[in-house]
C-alpha cells in the first residue's frame, strides 16, 4: 500500500506538492480545460485545513525546449487563485536560494513555482535537481497521477530527500483503478478508441482475460481489419503492429470490431458515406464507426455492470465525424453501473458534451492510466509504498 497524507504528517510543515497541471493552452495562454487543476483542489484544501505552514506547488507544462515563456505556469497560478479564492504567489523559478528565501519571508501560504521542465534535469531524474527541490520543504506529496508512469526527478529521486506521501487525488486514482482491475462486476465491457493500437495493446492483452467484451473503434479497429486481410483504403493504421493484431486470439473476452464505417475522401470532408467492411475501396478513408456497429456497441454498453472507456470512436476533430463517439459517450453516461473514463481525447469529448459528472470516475491520467491498468502499478508509486 502507498502512504497517504495524514493531518499529523503535514501540520505546521512546509509541503512540496507535485501536481499535474499540464493543461492545454490556446495561443494567448488561456486555459482550455481546468479539469486537472480542479482535480487537485481536495488535496490543497486538506493541507490548508490541517494547518500546513506553506504549500509549494510544482508541476510541468508541455515540452519546452529551454525556458519557453509560452509554457510558463503563470496563467495556471492565476487560475488556481480564482478557484481557491485566496492569494497564490507565482515564483519565476523552481530551485535556488532566492526562491527558498522568498517562500520563507512571505506571509502567503500557497506558492506555484515555474515549469519544472525548464530544467532538463527534471526528465533525467537528476538527484542534485531533486535535492534542490527538496531543500524548499519539510514534506513531499505526490498528487500527480498523470506523471507517475515516468521516472522524473519530481516524482522519483525527490523521495530520497523528504518524507514522502500520496495526495488525495493520487490515492483516489489508485483505489478506483484497482477496483476496476480486481473487483469488476460482470458483464464488464471495455471500450477502446483513438488512433494508435500500439499504446492500447498491453491493455487489450490484460483485459482479454478480465473483461467480458472489448469494443474497438478508431484506428485500433482499422489495424485489426488490416491484419485480418480486409481492405481499409487510405485509413489510418499501424503497419508495424499488424503481426500483434493477428495474434489477438479468442480468450475470455469477446473482441468486437465494427462491421460498418463512415468513409470519406479526406479527413477535411464535411460528409461521409456508410459502407460495410467488405465494400471499402482503396481511395476511402474510414472516419467513424457506422450506425449498425454503433447501435450494437450501445446495446452491449446498456447491459454492462462495469465499463472502462478510453478513446474516441472516430475522427473527433471534425464535427462531421462525431456521431458514434457522441452516442457511445451518452450510452456510458446513462449506465447505472461502475463507469471509468480516461485519456486526453476522451476528456475533451466528455467536457464538450457536458458529461463530466455523469461517470463514476474520470481519471486525470492518459498514458499513466493505461499503464496502471495493464501492469497494476506505476514506477513512481513504488517510492510511496509503506
Amino acid at each position: 500500500m502507498i502512504k497517504t497524507i495524514t493531518p499529523k504528517a503535514i501540520s505546521h510543515k512546509k509541503i512540496l506538492l507535485r501536481v499535474d497541471f499540464n493543461v492545454d493552452l490556446d495561443d494567448k495562454g488561456k486555459i482550455l480545460s481546468d479539469f486537472r487543476i480542479r482535480a487537485n483542489l481536495p488535496t490543497i484544501e486538506f493541507l490548508l485545513k490541517h494547518q500546513a505552514e506553506k504549500i509549494i506547488i510544482i508541476s510541468h507544462l508541455g515540452r519546452p525546449k529551454g525556458k519557453d515563456k509560452k509554457l510558463s505556469l503563470l496563467p495556471i497560478a492565476k487560475h488556481l487563485e480564482q478557484l481557491l479564492k485566496q492569494r497564490v504567489v507565482f515564483l519565476q523559478d523552481c530551485i535556488g536560494a532566492q526562491i527558498k528565501n522568498e517562500i520563507n519571508i512571505r506571509k502567503e501560504r500557497i506558492f506555484v513555482l515555474e515549469n519544472l521542465r525548464f530544467y532538463e534535469e527534471e526528465e533525467n531524474n537528476d538527484k542534485k535537481f531533486a535535492q534542490q527541490l527538496a531543500a524548499l520543504a519539510d514534506v513531499y506529496i505526490n498528487d500527480a497521477f498523470g506523471v507517475s508512469h515516468r521516472l522524473n526527478a519530481s516524482v522519483a529521486a525527490i523521495t530520497q530527500f523528504l518524507p514522502s506521501y500520496a495526495g488525495l487525488l493520487l490515492t483516489n486514482e489508485v483505489n478506483n483503478l484497482n477496483r476496476l482491475i480486481k473487483n469488476a462486476i460482470s458483464p464488464f465491457v471495455v471500450v477502446l478508441g483513438g488512433a494508435k493500437i500500439s499504446t492500447k495493446l498491453p491493455l487489450i492483452d490484460v483485459f482479454l482475460e478480465k473483461a467480458d467484451t472489448i469494443l474497438l473503434g478508431g484506428g485500433l479497429a482499422n489495424t485489426i481489419w488490416k491484419a485480418w486481410g480486409f481492405e481499409i483504403g487510405k485509413s489510418l493504421f499501424e503497419a508495424e503492429k499488424i503481426s500483434d493484431a493477428k495474434n489477438l486470439g479468442s480468450r475470455k473476452a469477446e473482441l468486437v470490431v465494427p462491421v460498418d464505417f463512415l468513409v470519406a475522401s479526406s479527413f477535411k470532408s464535411t460528409k461521409g458515406k456508410v459502407k460495410e467492411i467488405g465494400d471499402i475501396r482503396p481511395k476511402d478513408i474510414i472516419v467513424d464507426v457506422g450506425p449498425i456497429a454503433t447501435k450494437a456497441f450501445c446495446g452491449l454498453i446498456k447491459s454492462a455492470k462495469t465499463i472502462l472507456w478510453n478513446g474516441p470512436m472516430g475522427y473527433w476533430e471534425n464535427k462531421a465525424f462525431r456521431n458514434s463517439t457522441i452516442k457511445i459517450a451518452q450510452a456510458i453516461a446513462n449506465n447505472q453501473g461502475f463507469t471509468v473514463v480516461g485519456g486526453g481525447e476522451t476528456l475533451t469529448v466528455i467536457e464538450e458534451l457536458h458529461l463530466l459528472n455523469r461517470y463514476s470516475f474520470v481519471s486525470t491520467g492518459g498514458g499513466a492510466m493505461l499503464e496502471f491498468l495493464a501492469k497494476g502499478e506505476l514506477p513512481a508509486l513504488n517510492f510511496l509504498k509503506k
